[in-house]
């Protein structure tokens, strides 16, 4: 069984999607689309400057557009579509534009609202957000429950959790972490994301979204929110606004998709985040990513071999 996946913000590359533009039909014309819906994203994906590809504003259009440019591109190849799907925050949407919940151009739109109204949820600098290595999550959730100000973002791995909240928060939480040993990494983002102080980026968009029409998805997509898939329209209407403030259940997301019988973990559009993340969770199963059409095709020819 095979298990979709689409990247979220921090797989960002200046000149990403170019190879796919420049060697796959179906990508030229997804990437078209993006294009004459945003005017000037494809030069600022393969241009730069790079300050500007990684606002939050532009950074979600730009990785939706590439990954459905990338599935686009295996799916001309001859893939075969996903028993499922799962992307990690941004990438829940990107996901969903592959599954034909929503058009591409209803998506690159409503995710540029999100980043926006994310962005402009906090003042700069009042919030924070940082990687917290070499703690199981369970020992973070323990050591960080009293703290005000800091909530778990991102379970991104057995071995890599994220937390977000206020500046005062997340140093306060920083201090007693490493008090155990705890390796804790400042991330270089405008805001806190996935935190209750994004409560405001939510009611913003959930007037955006109740005006999209959304459909059954193709392919079951996982929730973020939930670590289970979900099918109906108005469910994900609302779990795609619940997202925002909630935590990333990456770790189970991965853990029930290999329970279901997934074998083999596809990555498309930017970087090698997730796939990286799928070697650090699970044994005995395979994972790829696919950015250009060579890496599609050796995939492809791979997977003919068995």
């Amino acid at each position: 069984m095979i298990a979709a996946l689409f990247p979220g913000q921090g797989s960002q590359e200046i000149g990403m999607g170019k190879a796919l533009y420049e060697g796959s039909r179906a990508a030229r014309e997804a990437l078209d689309r993006a294009e004459a819906t945003l005017p000037g994203l494809l030069r600022l994906m393969w241009e730069g400057p790079e300050e500007e590809l990684k606002l939050t504003v532009n950074q979600q259009p730009a990785l939706l557009a590439v990954g459905y440019a990338a599935f686009q591109a295996y799916l001309e190849a001859g893939g075969a579509l996903p028993h499922f799907a799962a992307g990690h925050s941004l990438g829940e949407w990107t996901a969903h534009v592959a599954a034909g919940t929503l058009s591409l151009e209803d998506g690159l739109r409503l995710v540029r609202k999100r980043g926006e109204y994310m962005q402009e949820a906090v003042p700069v600098g009042v919030g924070a957000m940082a990687a917290v290595l070499k703690v199981p999550a369970q020992t973070l959730q323990e050591l960080i429950a009293g703290i005000e100000g800091v909530e778990v973002a991102n379970y991104n791995s057995p071995e890599q959790t994220v937390i977000s909240g206020t500046a005062e928060g997340v140093a306060r939480a920083t201090e007693v972490l490493k008090g155990h040993r705890a390796r804790v990494v400042p991330l270089p983002v405008s805001a806190p994301f996935h935190s209750s102080l994004m409560r405001p980026a939510r009611e913003r968009l959930q007037a955006e979204l109740s005006r999209v029409e959304l459909h059954p998805p193709r392919f079951p997509v996982y929730s973020n929110v939930l670590a289970q898939p979900e099918t109906r329209p108005a469910m994900i209407r609302e779990l795609l606004l619940q997202q925002i403030t909630h935590a990333v259940r990456w770790v189970e997301i991965l853990q029930h998709l290999k329970e279901k019988g997934v074998k083999t973990f596809l990555e498309f559009g930017s970087g090698r985040v997730l796939t990286g993340l799928v070697g650090r969770t699970l044994e005995g199963v395979e994972a790829r990513a696919l950015t250009n059409p060579q890496e599609i095709a050796e995939c492809l020819a791979a997977m003919a071999q068995g």
